[in-house]
């Protein structure tokens, strides 16, 4: 089809594609238009990556809006959502305004409703259903990019339960999903009344097959020789082959080579691949390469002072580079572009890079097709959805001529075990996973708070609409989850019940609205009471006996009334035990324990038992003091955090990455700020404590340093560096001496003058100033350091993720 002839689309947009190189659709976008996407038709597409998917989106999108609606796209995570806005904001050109929205759960999105296309993940569109944002009914046309992730077990229930509030908001809503190809199109189409666009086209050639031995196999039946050379993997021959460009008989390059994607299962296969492909990838650089990759790499180590960080640069300085969630986002950013721009040739990641970044390659290798599974106790193979998704990532159009997705086989057993399935077999269907009573616990109390259902039967009416209920052969068992997770939110204060009509509490319209889940929030709670009724209490001889030999359980002290708080006042809370607190909620995941981890913590519990909100199991309750010590374990890591102790020692001593550490800050902050909230509506005086903690954690400082790390700009070690300076809050800055500062902030003048500026100083002009000589400056490592000779850009605050 024709761009010319795409009917229902603005006038601007065809000529806006052919400049962009598209003068005809590919077949499954037209197979799209045939079945009235541009004409407001609801539309299942479910088709291979790189197969024009996100023009299918916006033909829905730009159509929708020139009739004068309003669209929304869905994204399944927020790295997402920051690179379809960046590819949307192109239509500004045209009048539209592009909107995006990923944090924030309590917010209404007010400032959205001028917006013509809002980007947005699920969590963040169902957050601001619950709290009523306006606009969200004036939504013409809603596109579910990924919409397969209904089956994932944690994501998948909200973004059912969004699209079907979404729908019942909005009758005439055009709904537009787009999929990877799945087992069961037809039966998502079903369930949002859509026409189905079901195809396997790809714009090039994707061969899946098989390396065993010296050749890789593919499924067309034929073998292309890949020799793998003596003391080589077989993924390190497969990368340099890749690499190599192809020659004819002369000589000359017919084909340049490519890179290649790895996928491997754990993040430390993946940071020990990348190195070791580092020395596969060398001597294919050119000098112009690997200055560049030198500049990539300097950035990389500007992102954090880990050994992470340390260890991405070094392999990116060769033109490897590993990928996975413990990186800070500046790591992720900075490798995933330098991979678009065919500097790092290779990347090894775990599967979070197949959730739709787009990072295409020429060849994928999925190395481990197995993955550690917690609950089946070992090792599990992967989904055939799950390889073909990685598999997918074959193939860059425009730049690659074909591409190729191979498994390694190590026995010919293995060999035909992979191709059976793998290789020749179809992806599952997708399943909704809404019925486990932990998603449902969450969307019941939202569904009663935001008024869809005001009643048993409206509730379980309204849950009818489900992609669940379209599914489910099991007569009555929606019906028994639900009556079971009713029971638990009104005995937890959540819900009340009148005969069978429903009405959402006070304290359940701001759990729904602080969007978290009701058993969070009654941790939460419980914790906070349990510090206050036993803040002045005495001392128990239990308390007592743990002051003697250091070891007492919870069980020895009676019925639990342990002397958590003894003689303090709610506001004397302490840090860690509201860092142990949150940790302890299902919102927060904690950090697990590894071998030898259990003694350390279990006497370090004891030891700080008294700054606990709330009784200590027994250590014979196996799985509840497990938990509870993995929540220590986490609290300890935010209280590092926020005692300033440097990120590399962290890393190091809790085994986690730079993204963690900023995944585990983020995650404090916002259950802290629900804290607060739950602490007013329940007449709890904590919330001062809860604030001081929340924003300690948020900045990484002291007590002390609060006020000027929240100034923009300086962060959590320029704050300590002006404060020994003398320069202790907001108004002392506004008001310092300039040389005072500048010596602060090691002579860089620049950084002096924004932070002056930010503070509110009326002329923050550096010019003409030089170092106080008096202001002695700490260097990173705890020596005295050179104040304006020190050019490395410092840390100032968590790698600025």
């Amino acid at each position: 089809m024709d761009v010319a002839d795409l009917p229902g689309v603005p006038d601007w947009l065809p000529d806006h594609l052919r400049g962009d190189g598209i003068e005809e659709l590919y077949p499954p976008q037209a197979e799209a238009v045939e079945a009235g996407v541009t004409r407001g038709e609801n539309l299942v597409a479910a088709i291979p990556t790189a197969s024009g998917k996100t023009l299918v989106a916006e033909l829905a999108m730009l159509s929708s809006v020139a009739r004068g609606g309003t669209a929304l796209y869905i994204v399944p995570l927020r790295a997402l959502a920051s690179e379809k806005r960046a590819e949307f904001e192109q239509f500004e050109e045209y009048g539209l305004d592009v909107g995006v929205s990923t944090g924030n759960y309590e917010s209404d999105g007010g400032w959205l409703a001028d917006k013509d296309i809002v980007v947005a993940t699920s969590e963040k569109v169902d957050s601001l259903v619950r709290n009523d944002a306006p606009w969200i009914g004036d939504l013409s046309c809603v596109v579910s990019d990924e919409v397969h992730l209904v089956d994932d077990g944690n994501r998948g229930p909200t973004l059912e339960v969004t699209l079907a509030k979404l729908r019942r908001l909005n009758p005439d809503l055009q709904t537009v999903a787009l999929s990877a190809t799945i087992g069961n199109a037809d039966e998502l189409a079903g369930w949002l009344d859509a026409e189905l666009v079901d195809s396997d086209w790809r714009p090039i050639d994707l061969q899946k097959g098989v390396h065993y031995g010296q050749a890789l196999h593919l499924e067309d039946g034929s073998q292309q020789r890949l020799a793998v050379r003596n003391n080589e993997k077989p993924t390190a021959a497969i990368v340099r082959d890749t690499l190599t460009d192809d020659t004819d008989e002369d000589g000359e390059v017919v084909e340049e080579g490519g890179s290649t994607l790895v996928f491997v299962n754990s993040r430390r296969n993946a940071e020990s691949a990348a190195g070791r492909l580092g020395s596969t990838v060398r001597p294919h650089l050119s000098d112009d390469e690997r200055d560049q990759l030198a500049d990539v790499a300097a950035e990389i180590r500007d992102v954090s002072d880990t050994e992470t960080s340390d260890d991405l640069a070094d392999a990116v300085a060769d033109g490897a580079a590993f990928h996975h969630a413990g990186l800070a986002r500046g790591h992720r950013e900075l490798v995933e572009e330098a991979f678009r721009d065919r500097l790092v040739k290779v990347v090894c990641a775990t599967p979070t890079l197949a959730a739709g970044v787009n990072t295409p390659s020429r060849r994928v290798v999925v190395r481990d097709w197995r993955r550690y599974d917690g609950e089946a106790g070992g090792m599990q193979p992967l989904s055939v959805l799950e390889v073909h998704q990685m598999m997918g990532r074959a193939g860059r159009p425009g730049l690659d001529p074909y591409g190729e997705a191979a498994l390694i086989a190590n026995s010919h057993d293995e060999l035909d075990e992979l191709f059976e399935r793998y290789v020749w077999a179809d992806p599952e269907p997708v399943r909704s996973k809404l019925a486990a009573e932990p998603a449902l616990r969450t969307h019941i109390l939202a569904t009663v708070a935001s008024g869809f259902a005001r009643s048993r039967g409206g509730l379980l009416e309204f849950l009818e609409q489900t992609l669940y209920a379209s599914q489910t052969t099991e007569s009555g068992r929606l019906e028994r989850v639900v009556g079971d997770v009713l029971t638990y939110l009104e005995r937890n204060g959540f819900v009340e019940r009148d005969g069978d009509e429903l009405d959402a509490t006070s304290l359940g319209h701001t759990v729904s609205r602080l969007y978290l889940d009701p058993m969070s929030a009654a941790e939460i709670v419980d914790g906070l009471e349990h510090w206050e009724r036993h803040a002045a209490e005495p001392a128990t001889d239990g308390a007592e006996r743990a002051a003697d030999d250091g070891f007492t359980t919870a069980s020895e002290l009676a019925d639990g009334e342990q002397a958590g708080a003894a003689g303090t006042d709610p506001d004397d809370i302490s840090a860690l035990g509201l860092f142990h607190l949150v940790s302890r909620t299902p919102d927060m995941y904690e950090l697990y324990l590894r071998s030898g981890d259990r003694e350390e913590y279990e006497m370090a519990v004891y030891e700080r038992e008294a700054e606990l909100l709330g009784p200590t199991p027994s250590e014979f309750e196996d799985d509840r003091f497990e938990d509870w010590l993995a929540a220590f374990k986490t609290g300890r890591l935010l209280e590092d955090w926020a005692s300033e102790i440097d990120e590399e020692t962290i890393t190091e001593r809790y085994g986690v990455g730079p993204g963690d550490i900023r995944g585990k800050v983020e995650t404090a902050q916002w259950l802290l700020g629900a804290a607060e909230s739950l602490a007013s509506e329940v007449g709890l005086d904590a919330a001062p404590a809860i604030s001081e903690a929340r924003r300690r954690v948020e900045h990484g400082v002291g007590e002390e340093l609060i006020d000027l790390a929240g100034v923009r700009g300086v962060g959590r070690k320029r704050a300590r560096r002006l404060y020994d300076a003398g320069i202790t809050d907001r108004a002392a800055l506004r008001d310092a001496p300039k040389p005072t500062v500048l010596a602060a902030l090691r002579g860089r003048e620049k950084t002096a003058e924004n932070v002056l500026e930010n503070a509110g100083h009326r002329n923050p002009s550096m010019e003409g100033v030089e170092p106080d000589p008096d202001v002695a400056v700490v260097a990173d490592d705890g020596s005295a350091g050179e104040r304006s000779d020190d050019t490395a850009e410092d840390q100032s605050s968590l790698g600025d993720f």
